[in-house]
């Protein structure tokens, strides 16, 4: 039977039809290969794919003891070689058995896990490399898009180009996401097992492989058994690839986990770091302090820093509670080596905030300022033997005013030599003592040993004999700077100032920076010896005697007259230490009706220099040659005493002087 002929009209329909699905094909496909030569396009450029990693910065002590750690991510940088191999044949077994033949993309895995994805209707695998991996966690954001892995691509696809295969397989360990705050392997080895990864058992190794894909269900310290299984998974599939034999993988599954304990985050001495961080953050920037993984060599000794912590935090005034939750009185305690400047320890407060009190804390120091004005009149041939009248006594000030200053004790004590004076703290004669030598003398000594907090214009200045004799100051001195000034005079007359830091190395161990003692004469040995003598009195036999450690030291007592501030600072040849407490706002320090001042401050002082030298020889302050010693004065008129002179022996005492300053002239008491 012959065919019927198609109608003309619906084969050009058909015809029509089957061209405008070319079209669009065309168009469909050509839209795909513009999006695909788009991302190319948009591809980073080697310069772009820069692998920079935040590693963890540590503070150390003097002696090598880790005080904190800083990070935003706790990572610690570990170079490859010092991985051992059966960790990296384990991450590569259970993350990407063809690392070592890809670059960068393995096509088979990612379409096998699409395929089984699908079908079980979840994530059940993944075909991420671990190149695709390490461009995702350093490059990408987290947002899941779907445009994320074609940037996973081309990214892997640059870092192949750029890296070789062992150095992204570095850079991934060092990178990873391992749970419980621990980034890469090195932290994760410490978090779980307390170890390094160098010291990985077989087991370990496999474990810590296995918590890579899914941390939080992983870990061994949340789904114990479940973590376990995955380690068989990970030494099973190392034992298809090759990497052990099935009985290493035997003795693995055998091993007993034995987990770290699991540490909650402790800082030590936080008002010292605080301290530290404010010099690196300014040196450095905050990227490289929380992320560049310096190591930062301080001159802090932990020890001490516990000594001091316990010395003023149990002997503070009970005080009372505030707005805000501060108690009230604060204190602080600061320590240094007078040689080297060193901060050996540095207390700033109760631990309730960050104020450092040590340091930001300018307070009144009463009459622990009163060293200045003895030290600037030794040197310029005042001697301890000069005698001086306390006695009501008015002094005429600049404006006109007149000033009548009173002692503590509201009493007045006559004659007394200089050396008396200051140990008793008599205030008539600092006054006396200070208006004699004049102002701007007294603050040249007092900024020659490195006090810098002087107003000196202004309506409200120091430029008056309160400030200067009696400590009264506008601004006030903080207990590290008030440590160094009485360090000088226990290092012999050299003022150094203070260190915190010794040395700072990058990740790779470069020194970036490195200080030396900063050292300057600003005062002969012969006045710090003499001045040294003079301060081992205040301790011996003056106001400072609950300062007592039992070795040689010399110090001061300081007490605003309003009991708003108590000071000590004293030293021994190895060591500074000044000790404040006061109210933030300050106020009269009674407590539960007890009054408190310097003399709790020199409690306070005695226990921590009782335990921070007991390990230390006792060693005396070094004499200079020359010094006129041994010479009998009379205490009453400061004038030598002869031989068969029969004054009291409480009136009579052996002093020392500067060559030249000694007196010549016999007391007429004795003829």
């Amino acid at each position: 039977m012959p065919r019927k002929k198609r109608p003309k009209r619906s084969r050009t329909a058909k015809r029509f039809l089957l061209l405008c699905m070319i079209v669009l094909a065309s168009i469909l496909v050509g839209g795909i290969f513009g999006i695909i030569a788009a991302y190319f396009q948009s591809a980073p450029s080697l310069e772009q794919v820069n692998i920079r990693q935040d590693f963890t910065t540590y503070i150390y002590d003097v002696n090598n003891r880790l005080i904190t750690d800083l990070f935003r991510e706790n990572r610690i940088a570990v170079d490859i070689s010092d991985t051992p191999e059966t960790l990296r044949n384990a991450i590569i077994a259970i993350e990407d058995h063809q690392f070592y033949n890809h670059n960068g993309i393995n096509f088979y895995a990612l379409v096998r896990a699409i395929v089984v994805n699908i079908r079980e209707g979840r994530r059940a695998q993944g075909g991420s490399t671990l190149t695709m991996q390490l461009a995702h966690n350093v490059f990408l954001t987290q947002d899941k898009l779907f445009t994320r892995k074609f940037e996973e691509f081309l990214w892997a696809v640059q870092i192949e180009r750029k890296y070789a295969k062992d150095e992204i397989l570095e850079a991934y360990i060092n990178e990873i996401y391992l749970g419980h705050g621990a980034y890469g392997m090195e932290a994760g080895a410490q978090t779980y097992f307390g170890k390094s990864v160098g010291e990985l058992t077989l087991g370990e190794a496999a474990m810590i492989a296995g918590i890579i894909r899914w941390p939080a269900r992983y870990s061994p310290f949340v789904n114990p058994d479940i973590a376990v299984q995955r380690r068989d998974l990970v030494l099973n599939q190392m034992v298809e690839l090759g990497f052990v034999s099935p009985g290493q993988a035997k003795e693995a599954r055998a091993e007993e986990v034995s987990l770290a304990e699991r540490r909650t985050r402790v800082v030590s001495a936080p008002y010292f770091v605080d301290y530290i961080l404010q010099q690196l953050i300014h040196s450095y920037g905050e990227e490289t302090v929380f992320g560049g993984g310096l190591r930062v060599h301080t001159t802090l000794d932990l020890t001490l820093q516990k000594y001091a912590e316990e010395a003023l935090l149990n002997n503070l005034p009970p005080g009372r509670t505030v707005d805000g939750g501060l108690t009230q009185p604060q204190g602080a305690l600061v320590a240094l080596e007078p040689s080297t400047g060193y901060i050996r320890a540095m207390v700033g407060g109760r631990g309730e905030d960050k104020f450092n009190r040590a340091v930001q804390a300018l307070r009144s120091p009463g009459s622990a300022i009163k060293i200045l004005g003895y030290t600037a009149a030794i040197d310029k041939g005042i001697t301890p033997a000069d005698v001086y009248i306390d006695e009501p006594t008015e002094f005429v000030l600049s404006a006109g005013n007149i000033w009548r200053p009173q002692n503590y004790s509201q009493t007045f004590l006559g004659p007394l030599t200089i050396r008396e004076a200051l140990e008793r703290s008599t205030n008539i004669i600092a006054a006396k003592v200070v208006n004699e030598l004049g102002l701007n003398t007294v603050i040249e000594y007092g900024k020659k040993m490195g006090i810098s907090s002087f107003v000196e214009s202004g309506r409200s200045n120091d430029l008056g004999l309160s400030p200067l004799a009696l400590g009264g100051l506008t601004r006030g001195v903080s207990p590290l700077e008030m440590a160094a000034a009485y360090g000088v005079l226990a290092n012999q007359g050299i003022y150094v100032a203070p260190i915190s830091i010794v040395r700072v190395t990058d990740s790779s161990g470069s020194v970036l920076e490195e200080n030396t003692p900063r050292r300057q004469v600003v005062l002969s040995e012969e006045t710090s010896y003499i001045m040294t003598d003079m301060l081992r009195g205040v301790i011996e036999n003056g106001t400072g005697t609950n300062a007592r450690i039992g070795r040689p030291a010399a110090g001061k007592t300081g007490t605003h007259q309003d009991y708003r501030d108590a000071w000590f600072i004293g030293y021994t040849p190895d060591l500074a230490a000044a000790v404040w407490f006061g109210a933030d706002n300050p106020e009269r320090m009674v407590y539960q009706g007890v009054r408190y001042g310097s003399w709790n401050a020199a409690t306070i002082w005695q226990r921590f220099m009782r335990e921070a030298v007991k390990d230390t020889p006792v060693r005396d302050f070094e004499k200079p040659d020359g010094l006129v010693e041994g010479i009998l004065i009379d205490k009453k008129t400061g004038l030598r005493v002869p031989p068969g002179c029969s004054l009291p022996p409480g009136e009579v005492r052996e002093e020392i002087f500067l060559p030249g300053t000694e007196p010549r002239e016999f007391s007429p008491r004795c003829r």
